[in-house]
């Protein structure tokens, strides 16, 4: 099914479809569910008036009879090759945002799920937050945590956390290897990100991965880095850190997130693509937004931590035609919206941090919850019923005055702006408020050049 969103790209698999279908018959075993367990029927009503989220949203998975094998796949559910327990068989929806279903003998009471999982950021957060009683199968460092939140009428509702792993086994770790997720984390959390040569924060960045990939291979090595790349933004994003706290409250974490939004200079956009594929994140859409925005974008996504980033860079008109997401880009004699913020603010690959975080909601509920916490919210650019995005209001950053001497010297900001710049800060990051439907997984192209327009640096004023 052809959407509104236009992806560039000779893989048809990037159009994505809206799986209504399969949405449905999800969420009718999910009511059902929550219909027989009290306590997750509570707590999805506490996380819609709470953190503004849908409780689908942190549906890791569920289990139903092999008598339901046939309606999901007729919604589009396929074997999903993973790891499981003897006599499961996992089923997922490859071209839809969808939760996981394991089909198992007595899976299912009168086609109610016996269990239904989700999945918070910190399995410990969410116990302590919630005071709860039952032991957490697993230890630290362990790849498969759980613990049973509520076991009623024969339905069980459990939290379930994993470190960059699909399977429904228990890993096998080797021995020392929780004390290398500590030292990993605490690589990534260390990081230094401002070099007065950027070439050096490159390598600098690029020799940490290596070392982070050597002790807890690619996946875990990318979970780890991106929950550090949240906590960065966080600190320079007053409404990611309103956000978090509610969804802190409930031991919920950013285990919401959709994608993590990187912008980069031409010279280094090469080399922050490079970056995520030695994670082992995929290719997924190329954007080529061309004359009229001046910007492109790659999405990749990583399969086994389900990250996706949005990357986006300033595009000259004749460079459509390129993969300039494998070519190395020369720097341009003019700034676009992408250009002008890396060169105000540093990449997001290094000085910056993310642009924005954007993670999934209930739209009009998240807008309401955040403008009582004094958090507006810029309008709608895109405002379908399969996907509706918002920015926060911007938060403005003070400038470097040094790069705003050295735009200036090249002749890429005017006297005027550059005054403006370093009376008035510029602005920096956003949270994304973001509410999809139909599984759609994709994105809109005419939308999102609306808002990159809209966030050019030159466009703010201070108020």
């Amino acid at each position: 099914m052809t959407t509104a969103t236009q992806a560039i790209s000779t893989d048809a698999s990037f159009d994505w479809p809206l799986a209504y279908q399969a949405e449905s018959l999800v969420r009718d075993f999910i009511s059902a569910f929550l219909r027989k367990n009290a306590a997750a029927a509570t707590l999805a009503k506490r996380m819609s008036e709470k953190t503004g989220t849908d409780f689908l949203e942190w549906v890791d998975h569920f289990t139903l009879a092999f008598e339901h094998e046939e309606q999901l796949r007729d919604a589009g559910f396929i074997d999903e090759k993973v790891r499981a327990q003897v006599g499961q068989k996992v089923l997922h929806h490859p071209r839809a945002m969808l939760p996981r279903v394991v089909l198992q003998p007595a899976g299912s009471l009168s086609s109610v799920p016996v269990k239904l999982a989700i999945h918070p950021e910190s399995i410990v957060d969410f116990v302590a937050r919630h005071q709860l009683s039952g032991k957490i199968q697993g230890a630290f460092g362990d790849r498969l945590r759980e613990v049973v939140i509520s076991a009623e009428q024969g339905h069980t509702f459990t939290a379930i956390e994993r470190l960059a792993y699909r399977d429904f086994v228990k890993s096998e770790n080797s021995p020392g290897f929780a004390a290398e997720v500590i030292a990993v984390r605490e690589l990534w959390r260390s990081r230094k990100r401002d070099f007065s040569n950027d070439e050096e924060g490159i390598r600098h960045a690029f020799a940490l991965q290596q070392e982070a990939i050597d002790r807890v291979g690619a996946d875990v090595a990318c979970e780890l880095f991106f929950a550090e790349e949240r906590a960065y933004w966080e600190l320079k994003n007053r409404a990611g850190r309103i956000q978090k706290r509610r969804q802190d409250l409930l031991g919920l974490g950013w285990g919401n997130h959709d994608h993590h939004t990187f912008r980069s200079s031409r010279r280094f956009f090469a080399d922050l693509v490079t970056f995520l594929q030695n994670f082992g994140f995929q290719k997924r859409e190329r954007y080529y937004a061309g004359a009229e925005a001046g910007w492109g974008a790659q999405i990749q996504e990583h399969a086994v931590t389900g990250i996706t980033v949005f990357a986006d860079v300033d595009l000259m008109p004749e460079e459509t035609e390129i993969d300039f997401s494998s070519q190395r880009l020369q720097d341009a004699p003019v700034l676009r919206t992408v250009g002008l913020w890396c060169g105000l603010h540093g990449d997001s690959f290094l000085q910056a941090g993310m642009h924005h975080l954007e993670a999934r909601f209930e739209f009009e509920n998240l807008r309401a919850q955040l403008a009582d916490e004094g958090i507006n919210t810029m309008n709608p650019f895109s405002n379908f019923d399969f996907l509706k995005q918002a920015f926060t209001q911007g938060e403005r950053w003070q400038v470097n005055p040094k790069r705003v001497e050295e735009l200036l010297e090249r002749g890429l900001i005017t006297k005027e702006q550059a005054t403006k710049f370093l009376e008035e800060g510029a602005v920096g990051s956003h949270l994304e408020n973001l509410q999809r439907r139909g599984g759609f997984k994709g994105f809109n192209q005419k939308s999102v050049s609306v808002i990159i327009e809209a966030t050019d640096p030159r466009a703010f004023s201070a108020r």
